[in-house]
């Protein structure tokens, strides 16, 4: 039997996470930090407190929901990709955290119990969700009544310096099997919102300008471009790497700073 389109993209997404861990173990959780921390102190957690990290990744925000409910509370670490949980496992286990469990599984299917959190977290994964609705849903039926919501994603390119690297080097790619995903996917937050409200999330949106640096642009096409643009012909690799330096480093190839607006969906479960 033929895989459905949407089948065809998650398999793509899961594909394109597995190939990205290492570097992304290595490289982009430290400069996420600070998303990471504004999610974390959003969600106001308190000792005791089930949280679910949806989009765990290697489990950077798992560890520090774990810090913060003690060893009285739980945390559920969720992701599509299996070579990022053995990224988030190993961590884990490094720090010796026993109030932490990861599972394979994605947001439109969570696999947990009905009203299982008291606060559903989920740091720059919700633009890649290929259905949201569904994924409003699925997060309203996973939060207890009253339960927090706290998700992180970017704003548009003319405000977020990633996602203008990312989108200008992702012209020259071919197009992704899924439209409506990627780093600059919900710059307008108000769709999801929508979709929020008519799950049962009541939920507005704070921003805060957060920011990394990188030493080099040779180090920020690795980190930010390196996996996903590999396969392109050498000629078409070329003119992104020529288009994005043009539009993000005109005086050469030296340090620079990335001021990235977050967008932080802030609701509660109603």
């Amino acid at each position: 039997m033929q895989p459905t389109p949407e089948q065809e993209a998650f398999l793509w997404q899961v594909g394109v996470w597995d190939r990205i861990s290492q570097l992304y173990f290595r490289e982009v959780d430290p400069r996420f930090a600070s998303v990471v921390g504004g999610t974390i102190r959003r969600a106001g957690l308190k000792s005791g407190e089930r949280v679910l990290d949806l989009g765990t990744g290697t489990g950077a925000l798992a560890v520090e929901a774990a810090r913060t409910v003690g060893p009285i509370g739980t945390v559920i670490g969720v992701d599509i990709s299996p070579d990022m949980l053995l990224l988030a496992k190993r961590r884990v286990g490094d720090l010796s955290h026993t109030n932490i469990e990861l599972r394979q599984g994605r947001a439109e299917e969570i696999p947990a119990d009905d009203a299982a959190f008291d606060a559903v977290l989920a740091s720059l994964s919700l633009m890649y969700v290929i259905d949201r609705a569904a994924a409003a849903r699925e997060l309203r039926r996973v939060l207890r009544p009253g339960g927090r919501f706290v998700g992180a994603v970017w704003a548009a390119p003319d405000r977020c310096d990633i996602v203008l690297f990312q989108q200008t080097a992702g012209k020259f790619a071919p197009r992704p099997p899924v439209p409506g995903v990627g780093p600059g996917a919900m710059a307008d937050p108000a769709p999801f919102l929508e979709q929020l409200a008519r799950a049962g999330i009541d939920a507005k949106v704070e921003t805060e300008e957060l920011g990394f640096d990188f030493d080099s642009f040779e180090l920020a096409w690795e980190v930010l471009a390196g996996v996903t643009t590999a396969k392109l012909a050498p000629e078409r690799r070329q003119e992104a790497k020529l288009a994005v330096q043009s539009a993000m480093w005109p005086q050469g190839h030296g340090p620079r700073r990335f001021c990235n607006v977050t967008q932080f969906l802030v609701g509660r479960a109603v």
